[in-house]
């Protein structure tokens, strides 16, 4: 009995850690603000695939407009939905409107540098291969 005591107070709290840290987690198109800037009225619907990727959501009926989905969940919040959207006339782009998650990649490194500490110092003098 004593030895089961024993090994679930050193089990517990092992198991528990997992339930107090949870990655932030961003799923969908992420979008960069610099190829967003670059968006421009009469750009062909190549370019615009080009420039920010497939969409998440191409409607069969209603080919003229592309929606770029994304979400982003920290913690055990809810997770927050934004949708981009670009429409079309034809083959070329005539507006553009909605949200995105900009620079997420950058942010959410940035943060984990400052939750974690920096990675360790690489050897630039160390050759590869040895």
């Amino acid at each position: 009995m004593r030895r089961l005591l024993l090994a679930l107070a050193i089990a517990a709290p092992v198991l528990l850690t997992g339930c107090l840290y949870r990655q932030p987690v961003f799923q969908g198109n992420l979008l960069e603000e610099r190829n967003v800037a670059q968006l421009e009225a009469g750009m062909s619907k190549r370019q615009v695939f080009l420039l920010l990727g497939s969409p998440s959501v191409a409607d069969p009926f209603r080919q003229n407009r592309w929606d770029y989905v994304s979400s982003e969940q920290r913690g055990h919040g809810r997770p927050e939905v934004k949708v981009f959207t670009v429409h079309f006339e034809g083959d070329q782009l005539v507006r553009w409107e909605g949200e995105f998650f900009p620079e997420a990649d950058s942010a959410i490194a940035r943060e984990q540098v400052q939750r974690f500490g920096p990675n360790l110092a690489r050897d630039k003098d160390k050759r590869r291969g040895r």
